[in-house]
């Protein structure tokens, strides 16, 4: 079989009803329960620092990033990061992660959080988070909430509560 080829590239507007099916198909319905969903329900995410991964035409990858608030510093969230399951493994998340952290860091960003995996996410620097440093709205394993400084220091400011802006 021949390799496809992948493009990585800014999210469009005129990406957004691809990339919900996409959501639909890698995450299901119960999505909207979950604490990080709770974050952004209801705010738009940050396009400037949003991609997508397409194999001709057909959307195939996603990562977004909302604007939140904890401490004393406006930082970002990463997620909803989808892969179409037919194309997982073939390297297109890490992509996708590498390329926000760029944009962030071009973006003058000093921290990123998210809720995922540890092992995964660690190879990106991310780091868990210290139990009880970061409280986010709604229940979330401790273990799971972790960051990536993109500043020195910036961490030490976020303790707190997580909130939207």
């Amino acid at each position: 079989m021949a390799e496809l080829a992948l493009t990585t590239r800014p999210e469009s507007p005129d990406d957004a009803v691809q990339i919900e099916r996409l959501h639909d198909r890698a995450f299901g319905p119960g999505r909207y329960a979950r604490t990080a969903y709770r974050l952004r329900e209801g705010r738009p995410h940050r396009p400037d620092l949003s991609f997508t991964t397409l194999v001709g035409t057909l959307l195939v990858g996603s990562v977004r990033l909302s604007a939140v608030r904890s401490g004393s510093i406006n930082a970002v969230m990463l997620g909803p990061l989808a892969v179409e399951p037919a194309f997982e493994g073939r390297g297109i998340a890490g992509a996708l992660i590498r390329e926000a952290l760029d944009a962030c860091r071009a973006a003058g960003e000093e921290l990123v959080m998210l809720v995922g995996d540890p092992p995964y996410y660690s190879r990106f620097g991310f780091q868990v988070a210290a139990p009880g440093s970061l409280v986010l709205p709604g229940p979330v394993d401790p273990a799971r909430i972790l960051y990536v400084e993109l500043a020195a220091g910036a961490f030490e400011r976020a303790k707190g509560a997580v909130s939207p802006l």
